[in-house]
């Protein structure tokens, strides 16, 4: 029982950490959001940014991914727990960064509204409610992932959903990056200043549906588990004589 009560442990501490740092994260871009008068993004020029505001930014976003991904690193005592601890981190974080947003500026007004969600390599454009949806899944398999402790072999069936993962993590990107990918051939300021047409939520419900695929399979197998946990509780429990305790 020790050891699932310090996994227990670190996925708090990871939760902590990444509830704080959203804090920060929040902070940080309401600063540079009123600086430049762009509280909602979703207007034109949204991205007025001039001098070296622009680099510090980029630089900003590569360090808090930097970030993301030490505290898995430090959590996770194998590579499979690692990248959990990164994927719960990076959900937390995501999740209470819009929620601290609101609270601090009164925005995002809705799940629908717009949102610049990143600049690397290109800007991403999308409402809130589609990363917030890739990180809740973020968040189920990196708490699968840190804190089952007895892991099957992989299998040519996991192989292959994790291909289809990788398949839907490319297509949401290319959802996310569609309008400034059709401007990158008049260079990176033109897609800097590019709103979004309406959002691609076909082509984002089959990504996620393919991100969805690892997740779906770990939780069938601990279908089996549970089954067996309660058939066994159901055995102990009942007093002897009766029929079930007779079998």
């Amino acid at each position: 029982m020790k050891r699932p009560a310090r996994e227990w442990t670190r996925w708090c501490l990871v939760v902590v950490f990444a509830v704080g740092m959203a804090w920060v994260e929040a902070a940080s871009v309401y600063y540079l959001r009123a600086m430049i008068d762009r509280i909602d993004p979703y207007q034109a020029n949204p991205l007025p940014i001039r001098g070296v505001l622009g680099p510090v930014e980029l630089v900003r976003e590569a360090a808090t991914l930097v970030m993301l991904l030490t505290i898995g690193m430090l959590a996770g005592r194998t590579w499979h727990k690692r990248l959990g601890y990164t994927a719960i981190a990076f959900g937390i974080w995501d999740i209470f960064y819009y929620v601290f947003l609101r609270i601090i500026c009164d925005w995002p007004k809705s799940l629908f509204d717009w949102d610049m969600l990143f600049l690397l390599p290109l800007p991403w454009w999308g409402p809130v409610l589609a990363p917030v949806c890739i990180a809740a899944l973020m968040i189920v398999w990196g708490t699968f992932a840190s804190q089952l402790t007895n892991r099957r072999p992989a299998t040519s069936l996991t192989s292959t959903l994790w291909g289809l993962n990788w398949l839907g993590i490319a297509l949401a990107l290319y959802v996310f990056m569609a309008d400034s990918l059709r401007l990158v051939h008049q260079g990176l300021d033109a897609t800097r200043h590019v709103l979004p047409t309406p959002f691609n939520w076909s082509m984002f419900c089959v990504a996620l549906t393919l991100m969805a695929t690892p997740v779906a399979q770990v939780g069938w197998r601990m279908r089996p588990r549970r089954q067996g946990l309660h058939q066994l509780r159901g055995a102990t429990s009942d007093p002897p004589g009766t029929p079930a305790a007779r079998e």
